[in-house]
């Protein structure tokens, strides 16, 4: 199990981004949440397998036809402190 926290930059709103990432993470059977910020950019957090977040982290790099993405910070997290965490969700955010 992985745990990783997620910001993507570059043109990642107003692209349907977030659609996107949350139809992705489904398909992976991942946990989670994503949102844009009020800095332009979007945040994820991808709870699964390893092979599945390595695999969203593919996608997050180059996000729907629309999008440009600049950059995918990541940030491993303990995942025990999110073992209750289910589904993928599209939170309320800052930005478009």
């Amino acid at each position: 199990m992985r745990v990783v926290a997620t910001t993507i930059t570059g043109r990642v709103q107003g692209v349907g981004y977030r659609y996107s990432a949350a139809r992705r993470a489904r398909e992976l059977k991942l946990a989670g949440w994503v949102r844009n910020t009020e800095d332009g950019s979007v945040e994820a957090l991808l709870i699964g397998e390893d092979a599945s977040v390595a695999k969203m982290l593919d996608w997050c790099a180059v996000g729907p036809p629309a999008a440009r993405v600049a950059a995918v910070h990541t940030a491993d997290l303990e995942p025990g402190d999110y073992a209750d965490v289910s589904g993928f969700d599209i939170r309320e955010g800052g930005g478009a």
